[in-house]
């Protein structure tokens, strides 16, 4: 054992000498977790400790870890022909956008990428053009909603409504406006949840009216906002919202890289909501995070205008590594097992089951709200029921450093809105075992109990 934890301490070490940790603060005395190896929910650390993931990797691995049938997939293809960039074509690709068709029962035009943020980045782009190319040109400008996140990259980082995670790389991109989410839990008093998100939907075409409605390319949202909060509309929300781009001839696009393959316990978060989308992206769970990969799906009519006569006319996008050919067959093979598995009922059901276990939260003194859809929920903490003031970081902090001693990794809306970073999430695969639902509802009401 001792050798082992010198082992441990000397890649400590290198690390701290090598590596630049995603969203990590600088502090002197602190130390990543070293994972070595992960089955089903489970992650080993370098010491031989265990936690159950409660948070998918970072809201992706929805199949679990260890999927051998994946790797083989992987194998199989990289054996035969590990590459060959999308300005051709190749048989893994061919049948992926087919399945994906089928999962959507629509029929959409299928843009490989090779991450959220990309296929996002794509989502603007095809905008833009369509409308330039079908008589709009002044059609630039994108609305997005505060507290929602759709990428890193300068794009997809402007339609991003977090502050803090814009904060010192501003100036950034131009032409993104946003409105206010439907948060119900801070709705104004004497109104209904509805009339609440009926109103939040006008806002979004009093912003179209007052911006100039032929300025306006697009609307981006998730079905539900995961990472700023895990914020729930209610179905009038998404029913308004396209109806308000239908009438005023803007393209509804719908961010499904959280929501998709089955997070949500239908295949897709939109399909709660009863939309059909114009532009659908999707990443993460599309390969369970085994390979990189994500699609930007088109409307096939909105495709047609990137068909026609002139030197400009087509999409002048490229990416090297979207629709790698081992990636796509990891992406059938996991469709699959999630098909086969049945997954994604599966996610309702244990979604259903840890509302239902935690639901006693609700009467926590620092507990403000409880919300959930499919397999992904979100924990409000607040200093004050009544006033509704978030928790500070310190209490938020300390429920999940109770979780992981307990051997359970939750996570929260970190880095998004000052003042804001109070809601704990938790997001585990959707092949979860009833043993580790039950873990993860025994540690979380402990914790909880021990820190009220």
């Amino acid at each position: 054992m001792e050798s082992v934890k010198q082992s441990t301490q000397s890649l400590v070490e290198k690390d701290k000498e090598h590596v630049w940790h995603h969203m990590a603060q600088y502090k002197p005395g602190s130390s990543p977790m070293i994972a070595s190896e992960a089955k089903g929910s489970w992650i080993t650390d370098h010491d031989g400790n265990r936690y159950l993931d409660g948070m998918s990797g970072l809201w992706c691995v929805n199949v679990g870890y260890g999927r051998e049938e994946l790797a083989q997939a992987a194998f199989e293809q990289m054996k035969q022909m590990a590459y060959v960039p999308m300005t051709q074509s190749h048989e893994p690709a061919i049948h992926l956008a087919e399945k994906i068709n089928d999962l959507l029962e629509e029929d959409y035009m299928i843009f490989y990428s090779n991450s959220g943020s990309d296929a996002n980045e794509v989502a603007f782009k095809i905008a833009r053009q369509y409308h330039h190319q079908n008589g709009d040109p002044s059609r630039h400008k994108i609305i997005s909603r505060y507290r929602a996140y759709h990428g890193n990259s300068f794009g997809a980082l402007s339609a991003t409504g977090q502050s803090l995670r814009k904060y010192k790389y501003e100036p950034l991109s131009s032409g993104f406006i946003h409105v206010s989410p439907p948060d119900n839990y801070r709705k104004p008093s004497g109104q209904s949840i509805e009339e609440y998100n009926i109103q939040c939907a006008k806002e979004i075409e009093d912003k179209i009216i007052w911006e100039q409605k032929e300025t306006i390319a697009g609307i981006i949202m998730e079905p539900l906002i995961t990472g700023g909060g895990v914020f729930i509309p209610h179905p009038v929300y998404m029913k308004k919202v396209e109806e308000i781009c239908k009438r005023h001839g803007v393209l509804l696009i719908i961010d499904e890289v959280i929501c998709g393959f089955g997070r949500t316990g239908k295949m897709f978060g939109h399909m709660h909501f009863d939309i059909k989308p114009d532009i659908i992206t999707m990443a993460k769970g599309l390969t369970s995070a085994y390979l990189p990969l994500s699609v930007t799906a088109v409307r096939k009519d909105i495709y047609e205008k990137f068909t026609q006569d002139g030197e400009n006319n087509h999409f002048r996008h490229v990416n090297t590594f979207g629709g790698n050919p081992a990636a796509c067959a990891v992406a059938l093979k996991n469709i699959e097992i999630l098909e086969n598995e049945n997954l994604v009922s599966r996610s309702a059901i244990l979604g259903d089951r840890l509302q239902e276990g935690l639901v006693e939260l609700t009467n926590h003194p620092y507990v403000g709200d409880l919300r959930s859809l499919g397999f992904l929920i979100g924990i409000e903490l607040v200093e004050d029921k009544n006033t509704k003031q978030p928790a500070d970081a310190e209490r938020v902090n300390r429920i999940i450093k109770g979780c992981k001693a307990n051997g359970l990794i939750v996570g929260k809306n970190g880095d998004t809105v000052a003042g804001y970073n109070n809601i704990l999430t938790l997001s585990p695969p959707l092949s979860c075992t009833d043993d580790d639902l039950g873990f993860i509802i025994a540690v979380i009401k402990k914790v909880f109990k021990e820190n009220e």
